[in-house]
């Protein structure tokens, strides 16, 4: 993986804002070092007359007035700085954190798998917002370092070659400490990073399968490695704290005694008049402005070293290649033929199961036939819910194809295709917000409206056609009439505040709702207990009951019952495979 570099030209080329932001910042940092040499100067001319009582402080108020005035223009330039370095990094970050999302959508849902979409998760949020240390205080740094620290040494040297020659010999030691500390910062920053994505995996892991912990009585365990994992992520913090106060301190004494030469040169030549007070005293206020930025440097670096370092990480992401499976899905343009009365087939269906030697299904061939219930039963890994995201178009399979009745699947638009079909996953997708919204959330936005008769001080609920006659076959309205606020109860992130089984209704119902021909329901009664089960399977049966086509993913009888035709679907190893059939699925 490549190391960001203090302005990686990655950052420019992903965050357009980015650019705007480094170009403005440079302007600024040219304008500083103009600022900083003429305060020096001023300041010198108006110092010394009044040292060697060659003038009277009335003499020099209009050098203290342009002095103020110098001042002031600093000032200024250093608050509009800050100002855009906020703007730049909150768009750098929106920018940055869209492009990743989209990325990792295109990379498809195999992509996801295998705790990715837990590192995503946390990098998209958390880790990108400790960019913003980088763009406000670090970056400014580093430009000023590239513009302030050339001019005022060139000015020192022009004043007296002398201090420039010690100026010159004693700076090249700072980056040197910066950059074998950096090394040191890297590691540090790249380890806190690591464990803060794995202690966000473990806690989303934990919250989804709280209510089954819960259930068998083992709530409390995953508790002990939590806190492990948060132990972890404090240690690699103060680690990092630990390593940017021992090297600020490293190079606050640097510097210092660096000044310090230059300051102990001027004094003794002032002494034995080997040198104007004047240009002693401008010489002397620029030595530390020489060193100032990229001391600067040093100290911010450790503050933005975890931005940087998930900056990295978002490279690392945005750079991996969109392979063939996740290419051409969105290349149809043909209509959805009727589902209520087209026979879906799939022929020789075969993908490869991640980076593995292992296809999942393989050879897979059955017919989905309008208004019936066809389950998909097997071992885990044998390729089920890969056979049932092929047929959603969100994975392109290795070999055979999907037909829709005479049209090939890949060649029908995407989002027609996504609008005739209702999704029931094993843990039901649901938002932050009402029952009632979760409900209608697949619902066309032309769908008829019933107002909420029980809602109160004029709220009203949106509601489709069905909507009550689907909940009462889906069991639903049981669980409404139980909750004080019915149809208006919040849910939490996932459903949180409703029970496995609560949530699966609300996703059938959803279904029942939605007017899609096609059906796809993934496990919906798994970790369910025999009442639940029950609503599950006849709510299953109401949708075929509509004229629905159901694809049914299932390992327990009771759902295979239900069934009109069971498919067994089987994986194969590819070095068990002929030659030549192997060729034939890669190529």
């Amino acid at each position: 993986m490549a190391t960001v570099r203090p302005l990686d030209p990655r950052l420019l080329r992903y965050a357009g804002a980015a650019r705007g932001y480094v170009i403005l910042t440079a302007v600024f940092g040219v304008v500083t070092a103009g600022l900083v040499v003429a305060q020096a100067i001023v300041l010198a001319y108006a110092l010394a007359p009044l040292i060697t009582g060659e003038a009277s402080l009335e003499d020099v108020n209009g050098k203290i007035v342009v002095l103020a005035a110098i001042f002031l223009t600093r000032s200024a330039v250093v608050g509009l700085q800050e100002r855009f370095a906020h703007r730049a990094a909150t768009r750098t970050i929106t920018q940055l954190r869209s492009q990743i999302l989209n990325h990792a959508a295109s990379l498809g849902p195999r992509w996801m798998a295998s705790g990715r979409g837990a590192r995503l998760t946390t990098l998209a949020t958390r880790g990108l917002e400790d960019l913003e240390p980088y763009f406000v205080r670090y970056l400014p740094q580093l430009l000023l370092a590239a513009t302030v620290t050339p001019a005022t040494l060139v000015v020192v040297w022009w004043q007296d070659w002398t201090a420039g020659l010690t100026i010159l010999i004693t700076l090249p030691l700072v980056p040197i400490f910066m950059i074998l500390v950096g090394k040191l910062t890297e590691s540090a920053s790249k380890k806190k990073i690591a464990t803060m994505q794995r202690l966000g995996a473990q806690v989303l892991d934990l919250i989804a399968g709280l209510p089954t912990l819960k259930a068998l009585g083992r709530e409390k365990g995953p508790g002990a490695r939590v806190r492990k994992l948060g132990e972890a992520h404090r240690r690699a913090t103060m680690g990092t704290l630990r390593i940017a106060f021992l090297s600020g301190m490293v190079l606050e004494l640097l510097t210092t005694l660096s000044v310090a030469l230059v300051a102990v040169g001027i004094g003794m030549r002032l002494v034995y008049g080997w040198m104007d007070l004047t240009v002693g005293l401008a010489v002397l206020v620029l030595a530390p402005e020489v060193f100032f930025p990229i001391r600067q440097v040093g100290t911010h670096f450790h503050a933005s070293s975890d931005g940087v370092a998930a900056a990295e990480e978002v490279f690392a992401i945005l750079e991996q290649p969109i392979t063939h499976a996740a290419l051409g899905l969105h290349a149809g343009s043909l209509p959805v033929p009727d589902l209520r009365t087209t026979t879906i087939q799939i022929r020789d269906l075969t993908v490869r199961a991640g980076d593995r030697e292992v296809f999942a299904p393989y050879r897979l061939s059955f017919d989905i036939k309008p208004g019936t219930i066809t389950a998909l039963q097997g071992p885990n890994g044998s390729g089920k819910s890969t056979t049932s995201l092929a047929l959603l178009n969100l994975l392109r399979p290795d070999d055979g194809e999907i037909r829709v009745g005479d049209t090939a699947l890949s060649k029908i638009c995407p989002a027609s295709w996504w609008r005739n079909i209702a999704w029931v996953p094993q843990r039901a997708m649901l938002i932050p917000g009402t029952i009632a919204e979760n409900v209608l959330l697949d619902t066309a936005p032309n769908s008829p409206i019933i107002a909420d008769d029980d809602s109160t001080a004029g709220a009203e609920t949106t509601r489709s056609a069905g909507f009550e006659q689907a909940a009462r076959v889906t069991g639903l309205s049981e669980v409404i009439e139980s909750l004080p606020d019915g149809w208006q109860t919040r849910l939490g992130h996932g459903g949180v505040g409703l029970s496995l089984g609560q949530r699966q209704r609300i996703a059938l119902t959803r279904a029942l709702v939605k007017d899609a021909p096609l059906v796809v329901v993934d496990e919906p009664t798994a970790h369910l207990d025999s009442d639940s089960e029950q609503v599950i399977l006849d709510g299953i049966k109401a949708l075929r009951g509509q004229g629905r086509t159901v694809l049914l993913i299932a390992h327990r009888n009771e759902l295979l019952n239900i069934a009109d035709d069971v498919i067994s679907v089987a994986s194969r190893d590819a070095n068990t495979l002929p030659t030549h059939s192997r060729a034939g699925v890669e190529s």
